[in-house]
């Protein structure tokens, strides 16, 4: 039994091995929390790749070792720029598991940038549709799902150190992220009533599979010799001597959605070593 026992969390975009939503489900795995694996599952457009999003299969795979661990885990594909998916998502949850009490935004779009000047409409309307309007979906969703319970429930946005600072040829990812602070303020105040949370968790850079990609990518931008040097580099500006871990969000998101937080609402966290401090 853990302290999470009889409660039921949805993590999104949480498909891809070695990601931050795995390492998420994970976490709250560990302290008895039945968990639904969701992702694109398969390719949709030109904006959903298969090499950046979960396929079927790797959402299966992970959410067997959930299972392994005598957790209960289901998994459903979900694209989050539907809603009619989100809330499908969010019934799945309640009628598979029993309730809806946690719901995680994870699933966002890191993976197209470019100089401003050569950024498309279709590229800037691709990562705001997933990162800000995919999330104001789930936290729609799960509200709904949550309220209808009375008994609370916890929201939690994965955003990014660039919901606080700009980075160069991120402008939509850079929006999005800073729309999440307005949302959760915004959100918070409305559901607050009803005993339900909601906060963003910002981390700073973590080598995920993406977190790879954006490592050769931003090496070159820099002019970086090396992927090595960029991270040299970097590691220097962190206080705290390396970059961020999978496990550094997750135990955020892991005490957001415990009681000792039940308090704490409305907050965007940094989770970056101290890089970010605003």
């Amino acid at each position: 039994m853990g302290r999470f026992s009889g409660k039921t969390a949805v993590i999104t975009g949480s498909g891809r091995k070695n990601g931050l939503g795995e390492a998420i489900a994970l976490r709250l795995a560990e302290d008895g929390c039945a968990i639904v694996i969701s992702d694109v599952g398969q390719s949709r457009d030109s904006a959903t790749g298969t090499e950046h999003i979960g396929t079927t299969d790797e959402m299966e795979a992970i959410a067997e070792e959930i299972r392994k661990k005598g957790v209960q885990a289901s998994t459903k594909t979900c694209d989050v720029r539907s809603l009619e998916e989100v809330r499908a998502l969010a019934k799945h949850a309640k009628e598979t598991h029993g309730s809806l009490d946690i719901w995680v935004n994870n699933a966002g779009i890191g993976y197209i940038m470019k100089p401003l000047l050569e950024v498309t409409e279709d590229d800037w309307r691709a990562v705001i549709d997933v990162n800000l309007t995919g999330a104001f979906f789930g936290v729609k969703a799960a509200a709904e799902v949550m309220v209808e319970q009375g008994r609370g429930g916890r929201i939690i946005n994965i955003a990014s150190q660039a919901a606080k600072s700009g980075f160069p040829h991120a402008q939509a990812y850079t929006s999005s992220k800073h729309g999440l602070v307005g949302l959760v303020r915004s959100a918070a105040v409305e559901l607050g009533p009803h005993k339900i949370t909601v906060n963003n968790v910002c981390p700073n850079h973590v080598t995920t599979g993406l977190g790879a990609w954006q490592n050769e990518y931003f090496s070159k931008v820099v002019g970086a010799k090396s992927v090595d040097e960029y991270l040299k580099a970097m590691t220097a500006r962190i206080p705290m001597g390396r970059p961020g871990l999978p496990k550094d969000t997750a135990n955020a998101v892991a005490w957001l959605c415990s009681d000792e937080a039940e308090y704490i609402t409305a907050e965007s966290m940094n989770v970056s070593g101290g890089e970010e401090p605003h």
